[in-house]
Parts: structure tokens; C-alpha cells; sequence
């Protein structure tokens, strides 16, 4: 063992001059070019999204107005009832609420014949006193355009106005007029271009003269929206390369019937998300989650309601999505203008239905006849579509309000029994399904009681640790199941995140993450980090990749579809942690034995290419002595490395790039530094044939 490695266990990494003394001497990775694991799949950086409250309406989707069809009354802030709590106990979303103007009863709730939903606001006006409505908190940007339109119906001695205002001057509104109204409801069209930026400007909608006037729907978006969708971070999320997106959901989606979101936006009814305890529009419907996937050139990969869905409608669906115009609901989908199939290939049941917070949460035995059922109707509707059960391993259960840092040990009695949702599916659904998914959160936590470095160390080393404790229980079923590899059942880790800052910190964290799951190609072709929002810092006006976003850049770019992992090995492996903190963290070791750092490598699609990446989770440069085999380097190469000036480093929207990837030139070296606190991808060419 490594005098290194000696040094770390007599002294526990306790003393000032660790990581001095350990960047004193190279570390060893070898690299041999003949060993081989499964090409990196395009679905390895992708991306999971839902709409939780107002996430993807506040950063993807172009709609500016919360409650845009009057879920809520119109009611002065004293009367509002807060949300209930949702089904973990936190509290309910808050949205921006319509307000009543010229009286707090100037706005009655007309149910007796709204336009969508519930009910209809319904104004009556009289000669000397403007009423209406308003919404406020409305951010804008400064001769941009916004277009907008009110459905709207009422008396013809009714004069409405509709007025966008940013500031508190006379000059700081702009107010159009509608043409005159009739019994019978006419959609109403506007557009604004305000003189300054705002971040709470309102919409105010009112009217004077005789009669009433009725309001049904109000929308309001930037002009260079995309069929629905923000240009901004649609762009951004392009340029991830995802290469998939698991939608609609998530928790949501249990409680979510799609039936209600297709056909006109303004006609769809909104509803109540009992799982977020959050109202939504229905605005994105399936047809908007799937133009959305063409906006951003990824695969869509669709979860089905069975919570409180049925094998039926998951086969409509299916249909819908995928069946051809002359269908009952490919026709359906035809008539609401998208002609052409979809043509989805990945489809998942249901999601997280073990959890004791996920709405429709059953036994695992009824779950598993519950997932047969479905398969076989989705499938005798498309066969050719790769189904996804949901899974999860027995480090993944346990009781409500526990925590527990699982070992392979301490799981091993879980395997078989209640706890063990992934080897039910193995065990009781077996020919229904071709892959299955699991889910990881984990939380960032201080280590007050580390020195420097190795808190920074277990901090990054924290997720990764996840991802390894799932491969080492596929392992296990692997040898439970051996019918596994023979049909080359994989696993999709489709939703996973490290919740918490934002920043380099996180970002090497991120980094680890991204070269443990490249560890595992051979069977873990699919991940969708939480959420596809969470790439970027957004504002209601702009957007920018955030250093989680640049992670997938850096990663996505150079170790892509295509790319081979070969292995690495060397003299120090991975140190169990030594500072345990509160949240559920597996006891495995995650990374490269190359301790302090942790290094993957590969050889580009074409055999021409050698990438290594290296994450140096230490605050001192660190030096790699390579040793090569079956590879031979032919010259010069490049280096990319994304770090900033400090931890907590950031990127947000209207400041400088706190964190950014530098390019720079590499040379050919059996030696290679590596900058402190970074993230750096190598890639040098070599002789294909091995020489």
C-alpha cells in the first residue's frame, strides 16, 4: 500500500498538512485500453421534469399569469384560504392571486356558466368607478414584446380595458382598449412593450360605462415564446444534449388524468394536485410535453398514472401517443392538430408506488398484478414499446421517519421481502417489463468535526456513493436472477439529485456522480437527473446554465453517446468515510482507487480518441502519473477544466460567471496536473490499433 494511504489511516486525515503531503507524490492510474465496457448510451444525461407548483410554469413554460383560468375566487389577500398540507406534511403552493379593483365585492364568482372549470369572474361596472381585476408580481423586460388575449363576453354598455403597468408614474402603463362585447364569449387580443424593466409589474383587466362583463380565461407571454414554451430556457436545455426527458412526472402524476389535458388550452378545466397540494392550469398537456421534446431534440420518455390510473387509460394513452390517425384516440389526436404519431418508445408505470407519501401507494404483491395488467394492455396496443417497471432496492425502504446508512450487509435480509420492490418485478412480472428504474435523493450536509479537505471530500464523495450502493445490489440480482443478462435487463436511474446549494461545491459532487454511472454502462443505460430545471439560474426574464448545468455540458460533450469506458485501476482505493452525518447515506465506496482523486476514461467512438476525467475534490493541485496499456498517445492534446475562484462560487443571471470550463492545450505526458477543486476532462489522440 501507498505511503499515502499509510499516512491517511495512522492519521486520519486529522492534520493541516494532509493534503500537502499528499500532493506530494503522484498519484498512480493505469489505464488499459483493452478492457472494455458497453458504449455510453445518449440516454445517460437525461433529464426528468414535473410541475410541482409552479416549477416548470415559472422556467420552462411562457405563461406569465398564475390561475389564469379563476381556479381561485377573486377575493382581497384577507380572505385567501391557504393550501392544504400535502400528502408530506409540508405546506400547499401559493400562486400570485387575482385581486378585486374599485371594491373588495366589485368581482363576483359566476358558476352558473363559466367558460372552463368552476367558475367565471363576473364584474359589473357602473359610470364613475373603474372595476375589474389585477394580478401583480409580473416581471418584465425592457422593450420586450408581450402578447396576450382575455376571453371575454358581456354587455354592450360595457367599455374594458386591459392595461400592463411597471411602474408608479403616469408614463409607466400601457392601456388598450377591447372592441365591444357580446353575449357570447370572443377572444380579446393584446400586446405590450414596456419602456423598463419590472420585477412586479400587473395586468390589470377593467370597466366602466353600464352592464357586466364576464372574463373566462387571460394569457399573457413573451412574444418569442416557442408554441407555448420560454426561448430562453428551451435554448439552454438544448444545448445539454439530454438525449432523454422522463415526463410528466414524478409524484403529480398519480393523481393527474391526461384525458383532461388535450384538445383547446383555454377549454381544459383546471385542477388539484393532491400530491403537491398545488393548483395547475392543465396548460401542458401531452401534446405540449411532446412538442416540447422536439423543441429540445431529446427522446421522450413517458410515465403512466397508476396511482389512481388504470390499465385502460394507460393503453389510451399509449394510443394516443403512438396509434395511427385512424384509431379511436390516434384520430383524437389527429383532430387536435398533431396528425403523425409520436411514435414513443419508452414507457414507465407508475411512480415511486412504495412510497408511503405517493398517492395510489399499494402492497407490493397487488402492485405487481397491478403492472402486469398495464403491461399487457399498453403493449397489445404497441408492441414494440420498451416498458420501464418501477423498482426499488432494499436500501431504499425504510419506515417512515427512520434513516438509515445502509450497508450491503444490513440489506441483505431485505432482499425477497416487502422492502425489495425491484426484485418483486423480477420475481412476479417477469417477460412484462425491459428495464427498471430506480430513484436517489440525497441531501448536502456540513461535517463541522472534518478538517478542510476531508470535508470537502465526503461532501463531493456523498452521491456518488448512492449510485455505487445501487450497481452493487443489480450485482445481486444479477446472481438471483440470471436471466437478467441473458435479456439484458437494464437499470435507469430516472430521477436523482443532491438537493441543496447550488455552486463548484456541488458541482464536484455532480462530476463524481457522472463518472460512477459511467462505471456501469453495462447495464445502466438510462438516468434522469431532477429536474431539467435545475440546470439553470432562471428569472422571470433570463436564464443562464448554473454550475450543475455545467456538469452535464462538460460530461455530455466528452463522454457521449458513443464513448467507451475502459478501465482504470491503481494503488488507493477510496477510504470509507470517516465522518458520518445524519441523512441516509450507503456505506459502500464510490470512485476510482486512485484516492484523492477519482478518474474514468475512455476511448472516443472511433478508437481514436483517449478521454480521462479527473475530479480533484482537494484544495491543492494534485499530479497524475499515468501508465498506459494496450494504448499508445500520438501527440498534443486538449484539457477542459470547469472549477471557479472559490466553493461556494456560482453562476446566476446578471452576474459574472463565477464558474465556467476552460479550455487549454495538453501535452502528451505520462504525467498530467490536475488544478485544485475541479472537474477536468483530458482527451489525447492515439494509435487506434493499440501501438
Amino acid at each position: 500500500m501507498r505511503s499515502r494511504l499509510m499516512l491517511a489511516a495512522c492519521l486520519g486525515w486529522a492534520i493541516s498538512g494532509a493534503a500537502e503531503a499528499a500532493s506530494a507524490e503522484p498519484v498512480k492510474v493505469t489505464i488499459d485500453g483493452a478492457r472494455r465496457a458497453a458504449a455510453v448510451t445518449k440516454y445517460e444525461y437525461g433529464m426528468f421534469i414535473e410541475p410541482i407548483g409552479g416549477l416548470v410554469a415559472r422556467t420552462l413554460w411562457a405563461e406569465m399569469l398564475d390561475d389564469r383560468k379563476f381556479y381561485y375566487p377573486v377575493v382581497p389577500a384577507a380572505l385567501d384560504t391557504p393550501p392544504p398540507l400535502n400528502a408530506e406534511g409540508r405546506p400547499g403552493v401559493s400562486y400570485r392571486k387575482w385581486r378585486p379593483i374599485g371594491g373588495d365585492d366589485a368581482v363576483i364568482m359566476d358558476k352558473a356558466a363559466p367558460y372552463v372549470g368552476a367558475q367565471s369572474p363576473r364584474i359589473v361596472v357602473d359610470p364613475a368607478t373603474r372595476k375589474g381585476l389585477s394580478q401583480a408580481g409580473i416581471g418584465l423586460a425592457k422593450g420586450k414584446r408581450y402578447d396576450g388575449y382575455v376571453q371575454i363576453s358581456g354587455d354592450a354598455g360595457a367599455q374594458v380595458e386591459v392595461a400592463l403597468v411597471w411602474g408608479p408614474g403616469p408614463n409607466d402603463r400601457q392601456v388598450i382598449a377591447l372592441p365591444a362585447l357580446g353575449g357570447d364569449w370572443k377572444r380579446a387580443d393584446f400586446n405590450f412593450t414596456p419602456t423598463a424593466d419590472a420585477a412586479d409589474a400587473r395586468l390589470e383587466i377593467t370597466g366602466l360605462g353600464s352592464g357586466a362583463f364576464r372574463i373566462g380565461a387571460v394569457s399573457l407571454m413573451p412574444a418569442d415564446n416557442v408554441r407555448g414554451w420560454r426561448a430562453d430556457t428551451t435554448a439552454i436545455a438544448r444545448s445539454l444534449n439530454s438525449g432523454m426527458w422522463r415526463l410528466p412526472g414524478g409524484n403529480f402524476l398519480s393523481d393527474w388524468d391526461w384525458h383532461g389535458a388535450i384538445g383547446p388550452r383555454d377549454k381544459r378545466a383546471p385542477m388539484f394536485d393532491h400530491a403537491w397540494s398545488a393548483m395547475q392550469p392543465n396548460d401542458i398537456g401531452m401534446d405540449e410535453w411532446l412538442d416540447l421534446t422536439k423543441i429540445i431534440g431529446v427522446e421522450p420518455y413517458v410515465t403512466v398514472n397508476a396511482g389512481l390510473g388504470d390499465a385502460n387509460s394507460a393503453a389510451e394513452e399509449v394510443e394516443y401517443l403512438n396509434g395511427p390517425a385512424t384509431s379511436a384516440w390516434g384520430a383524437r389526436r389527429a383532430a387536435n392538430g398533431h396528425p403523425e404519431p409520436y411514435g414513443v418508445k419508452f414507457w414507465n408505470i407508475g411512480n415511486e408506488p412504495y412510497g408511503w407519501w405517493q398517492i395510489g401507494k399499494t402492497s407490493l404483491d397487488y402492485f405487481m398484478i397491478k403492472h402486469n395488467a398495464f403491461a399487457e394492455a399498453m403493449r397489445a396496443v404497441d408492441p414494440t414499446i420498451t416498458l420501464i417497471g418501477s423498482g426499488a432496492m432494499p436500501d431504499q425502504g425504510h419506515p417512515r421517519g427512520t434513516k438509515e446508512n445502509a450497508s450491503l450487509e444490513s440489506v441483505a435480509p431485505k432482499f425477497g421481502t416487502e422492502w425489495d420492490w425491484t426484485g418483486g418485478l423480477l420475481a412476479k412480472a417477469w417477460g412484462n417489463f425491459d428495464g427498471i428504474s430506480e430513484h436517489w435523493y440525497d441531501q448536502p450536509e456540513k461535517r463541522p468535526d472534518a478538517p478542510a479537505d476531508a470535508e470537502l471530500m465526503e461532501y463531493a464523495r456523498s452521491p456518488s456513493n448512492q449510485v455505487r450502493m445501487k450497481a452493487e445490489q443489480w450485482k445481486i440480482y444479477q446472481q438471483r436472477f440470471p436471466a437478467m443478462t441473458a435479456k439484458k435487463i437494464f437499470l435507469s436511474i430516472d430521477e436523482y439529485a443532491y438537493f441543496g446549494e447550488v455552486n463548484l461545491k456541488s458541482a464536484l459532487a455532480y462530476a463524481m456522480v457522472m463518472q460512477e454511472m459511467l462505471r456501469h454502462t453495462d447495464f445502466l443505460t438510462m438516468a434522469a437527473f431532477t429536474t431539467g430545471a435545475s440546470t439553470m439560474d432562471i428569472t422571470p426574464t433570463a436564464a443562464t446554465l448554473n454550475t450543475t448545468g455545467l456538469v452535464f455540458k462538460l460530461y455530455g460533450e466528452h463522454f457521449g453517446a458513443g464513448v467507451v469506458p475502459v478501465a482504470v485501476d491503481g494503488d488507493a482505493p477510496q477510504p470509507e468515510p470517516r465522518y458520518p452525518v445524519g441523512f441516509n447515506h450507503p456505506k459502500v465506496r464510490a470512485g476510482s482507487p486512485t484516492y484523492p482523486l477519482d478518474v474514468i476514461a475512455g476511448l472516443s467512438p472511433d478508437g481514436r480518441t483517449l478521454k480521462v476525467g479527473v475530479v480533484n475534490a482537494t484544495q491543492t493541485p494534485q499530479t497524475v502519473r499515468l501508465d498506459l496499456k494496450a494504448l499508445a498517445l500520438r501527440g498534443a492534446g486538449q484539457k477542459w477544466t470547469l472549477s471557479g475562484s472559490s466553493l461556494a462560487a456560482a453562476n446566476k443571471v446578471g452576474a459574472p460567471a463565477g464558474v465556467s470550463i476552460t479550455p487549454s492545450a495538453a501535452r502528451p505526458s505520462a504525467s498530467l496536473v490536475v488544478s485544485p477543486v475541479s472537474a477536468t476532462v483530458f482527451e489525447f489522440p492515439i494509435d487506434p490499433r493499440g501501438r
